[in-house]
C-alpha cells in the first residue's frame, strides 16, 4: 500500500505531462499555503463546515444510501436523480484535497470508508452507476442524453485522481481505471459511437492519463470531444443545442447551450488540446472564450442567463432578476480559465478567474458554509415571489433536490490553492492575491497582503537559487496606475522582474484601490442607462438592510459624479470593506392605470425625491442576513 505523498509533491486536479503544450506549468498543491485572508476563512468554513455538513447531507438525501443498495450491503429503492452519486464523487474529491492541505485523519478515515461502499458497488465489467444498476441494470447507456452515466464516471474519476494524489491510497483509482477500461471498450470508433448528454468525463480521462500513463484514456477523451457537435443528441429525438451538440466543437466560435455543460466540455476539450499539441482545437478555444467573455458572461462572472435550459442566452442578453448565473457554471469557467492560462500565459485568463472566483463563485456559499445559491441572479426585487426552490427569494438553501453545486464548492475550495501560482524555466508566476508561501525547487516566497481590501502585495524571498530568476506579477486589467517597488507598470499584463535575488529581498506591489463605476455595452439592454460599483476585484450590491429608512433598492438612483467614501468594517459580514455614495430616492409615480408614459424620463427625473447615502457591499456577501431586496446594477440619478 502506498503511503501518504510529501506536501510538496501532491499535484493539483489538472496536472499537465512533461510533454503537454503548456506555457506555464501549475505547482504541486501542497507548494502553495494560504495562511490567513479571505480565502483562507473561506477555507476554514469549508473545511469545519461544509464538508462535514455534506457528508451528513449525502446520508440525509439518500446518495449514499443507493451505493449500499448497490453494494448489497441494503435493500430497496434508488432515491433522488438518475445522477445522484456523482455529488458522493465530488464530496470525496473535497475530502481528499482537504486532507492534502490539512491531514485531517477524520476526512481520511470517512473518504475511505465511502470509498469501500463504492468498489464493493462496482460490477464485475467495471461498470458503476447506483441508481441505474438498481432501477434498470438491464437498460445501461440507455439515454445518453439524459442518463449522465458518463458524467458520473468523469466525477468518479476525478475523485480518484485526487485521493491517489492526495493520500497515496488507490483504492478508489483502481475502481476508476476499471471504469474508464470499462468506457473504452464500450465507445469510440471502433465500438459504440456515441457520447453523454453531460461533459465532464473528457477532463477526467485527460486526468486519468496524467496520473497513469495510459494512452487509451487520452484518446478516448480526444474522440468524446471529436464526436460531439455531430448531432448525436438528436437520434434520440434531442435538439442538440441544449447539450453543446449542433456545431464541432473545433468549428464552434461561441459557446451556447446548457451553460455548465459548454464550460465543462470546453475545459475537457482544452486539456485534450494541450496533450495532443492540437494548436487548432486551442485556437477555437480561444475564440469561443472570446465570446462568452464579450457577450455572454455578467459582470460577476456568472454564466447563463436563462432558467430555461439553465443556459446562455443571446449575445448580449443578460438580465439582472432573473440571470441564472449557475455557481456550477463559475466553477466550470474557473476550470476552463485555469487551463487556457497554463496553456497559453495569457494574463486575461487569470483575470477571468479572479472575477469569479470572487463574486459568480464565491456568492454561492454562506459565509457560514452550510447554505448555498444554486442560480445567482444580480437583483432581487422587492415583491419578488419565491417560486422555485432555487429562486433567489428563498435565499440561501442547505440543499438542494438537485445538489450539484454544494459539493462542487467544496471541491473547489479545498483545491484552491493550486489556482495561485505556476512556474516556468525563468522563474515563478503569481496569479492571485493571498496572504501564502510559495514553494518553487530553490525558490521560496511569503506573500502580504490584505487583498482585496487592501491593494498593496508584500512578496519576500526567503529562500533563492545562486542564479538570476524571474519573478512575475499579474497585473489585473482594471488596475490602471498599478505601480512595482514604485515603477508604473501597464494593467492587463505581467509585470516581470529578472535577478539574483536573496533572502530577505522584497518586491511591493501596489494596486489602485479606487472604487469605479463600470456600465455595461449598450447592447445589455436589461442595464442601460446603469452603473455598478466595482473596488478591486469585487463586484458590489446595495442590499436593503444597508440603506435609509424610506429608500427601497428598487427606487434607488445613483448619482455619478458623488465621491466614494470607503470603510472597512471588520464587524460586518466577517469583515468587508463597505463603499458609500450619494443617491437619490426616486419619488413614486403619480397614480396611474399603466406603468407606461409619453412623459420624457428626463422630465421625470426632475422631481426626484430627496438625497440619500447608498451604502454597497461585496455582492458575494449579500443574503447572509436574510434574504432581502438587492441589485448589482444601479440607475444613475
Amino acid at each position: 500500500m502506498s503511503t501518504k505523498p510529501s506536501a510538496g509533491t501532491v499535484c493539483g486536479p489538472a496536472s499537465p505531462t512533461a510533454g503537454a503544450q503548456t506555457r506555464l506549468h501549475p505547482l504541486p498543491l501542497g507548494q502553495v499555503r494560504i495562511t490567513s485572508g479571505l480565502w483562507h476563512e473561506r477555507g476554514e468554513a469549508n473545511r469545519l463546515a461544509s464538508i462535514p455538513r455534506g457528508l451528513d447531507r449525502l446520508h440525509e438525501a439518500g446518495n449514499l444510501r443507493n451505493l449500499d443498495i448497490a453494494a448489497g450491503l441494503a435493500q430497496g429503492e434508488a432515491e433522488g436523480r438518475i445522477f445522484a452519486d456523482s455529488d458522493v464523487y465530488k464530496w470525496l474529491e473535497a475530502a481528499a484535497w482537504e486532507y492534502a492541505r490539512t491531514g485531517d485523519e477524520q476526512l481520511l478515515a470517512d473518504q475511505l470508508s465511502v470509498t469501500e461502499v463504492v468498489a464493493r458497488a462496482q460490477a464485475e465489467d467495471g461498470y458503476i452507476d447506483s441508481v441505474v444498476q438498481i432501477r434498470e441494470n438491464k437498460e445501461r447507456y440507455r439515454d445518453l442524453p439524459h442518463s449522465h452515466e458518463h458524467y458520473v464516471a468523469g466525477h468518479l474519476i476525478q475523485a480518484a485522481v485526487a485521493q491517489v494524489r492526495a493520500t497515496g491510497r488507490r483504492d478508489l483509482l483502481e475502481v476508476a481505471i476499471r471504469l474508464a477500461d470499462h468506457l473504452a471498450a464500450t465507445f469510440g470508433p471502433q465500438a459504440r459511437d456515441d457520447v453523454d448528454g453531460h461533459p465532464v468525463v473528457e477532463m477526467a480521462l485527460v486526468e486519468l492519463y496524467r496520473e497513469t500513463g495510459t494512452r487509451e484514456y487520452l484518446d478516448l477523451a480526444e474522440y468524446f470531444v471529436s464526436a460531439r457537435g455531430r448531432g448525436l443528441m438528436a437520434s434520440y429525438g434531442r435538439e442538440p443545442t441544449y447539450f453543446s451538440d449542433r456545431v464541432p466543437v473545433r468549428e464552434a466560435t461561441t459557446v451556447e447551450g446548457h451553460a455548465v455543460r459548454a464550460v465543462y466540455l470546453a475545459a475537457g476539450a482544452a486539456d485534450v488540446a494541450a496533450e495532443t499539441g492540437d494548436a487548432e482545437l486551442l485556437a477555437a478555444l480561444a475564440t469561443q472564450y472570446d465570446s462568452m467573455e464579450r457577450g455572454k458572461q455578467y459582470i460577476t462572472g456568472g454564466l447563463g442567463s436563462r432558467w430555461e435550459g439553465e443556459s446562455f442566452g443571446d449575445p448580449f442578453e443578460l438580465p439582472t432578476d432573473r440571470g441564472y448565473a449557475e455557481t456550477c457554471a463559475a466553477i466550470g469557467g474557473v476550470q476552463w480559465a485555469w487551463r487556457m492560462l497554463l496553456a497559453t500565459g495569457e494574463a486575461r485568463y487569470a483575470d477571468q478567474i479572479e472575477r469569479m472566483l470572487f463574486n459568480g463563485f464565491l456568492a454561492g456559499v454562506s459565509l457560514s458554509g452550510t447554505e448555498y445559491f444554486y442560480v445567482n441572479p444580480l437583483q432581487l426585487r422587492g415583491d419578488a415571489h419565491p417560486e422555485h426552490e432555487r429562486s433567489a427569494a428563498n435565499g440561501r438553501r442547505g440543499w438542494f433536490d438537485c445538489a450539484c453545486c454544494p459539493p462542487n464548492i467544496m471541491r473547489m475550495l479545498s483545491s484552491l490553492g493550486a489556482h495561485v501560482a505556476t512556474t516556468t524555466d525563468a522563474g515563478v508566476q503569481i496569479h492571485q492575491y493571498a496572504n501564502c508561501t510559495i514553494a518553487a525547487g530553490d525558490l521560496q516566497l511569503d506573500v502580504e497582503t490584505a487583498y482585496p481590501w487592501d491593494g498593496r502585495v508584500r512578496v519576500t524571498v526567503r529562500q533563492a537559487p545562486t542564479t538570476p530568476v524571474e519573478l512575475a506579477f499579474r497585473v489585473p486589467a482594471w488596475a490602471t496606475g498599478a505601480t512595482l517597488d514604485g515603477a508604473a507598470v501597464a494593467a492587463g499584463d505581467y509585470a516581470r522582474v529578472s535577478r539574483t535575488y536573496r533572502d530577505g529581498d522584497e518586491l511591493v506591489l501596489d494596486l489602485p484601490m479606487a472604487p469605479r463605476l463600470t456600465r455595461a455595452d449598450e447592447r445589455v439592454d436589461a442595464v442601460r442607462g446603469c452603473v455598478t460599483i466595482e473596488r478591486g476585484p469585487l463586484v458590489y450590491a446595495l442590499e436593503q438592510c444597508d440603506q435609509a429608512d424610506g429608500a427601497p433598492v428598487d427606487d434607488l438612483r445613483i448619482l455619478p459624479g458623488a465621491p466614494f467614501e470607503v470603510e472597512h468594517r471588520p464587524d460586518l459580514l466577517s469583515g468587508v470593506s463597505v463603499v458609500r455614495t450619494t443617491g437619490r430616492v426616486a419619488s413614486p409615480p403619480p397614480a396611474a392605470r399603466s406603468p407606461y408614459s409619453t412623459t420624457p424620463a428626463a422630465a421625470r427625473e426632475e422631481n426626484a425625491g430627496r438625497e440619500v447615502t447608498l451604502v454597497a457591499i461585496p455582492y458575494y456577501a449579500w443574503a447572509n442576513r436574510g434574504p432581502q431586496p438587492m441589485r448589482v446594477w444601479i440607475p444613475t440619478a
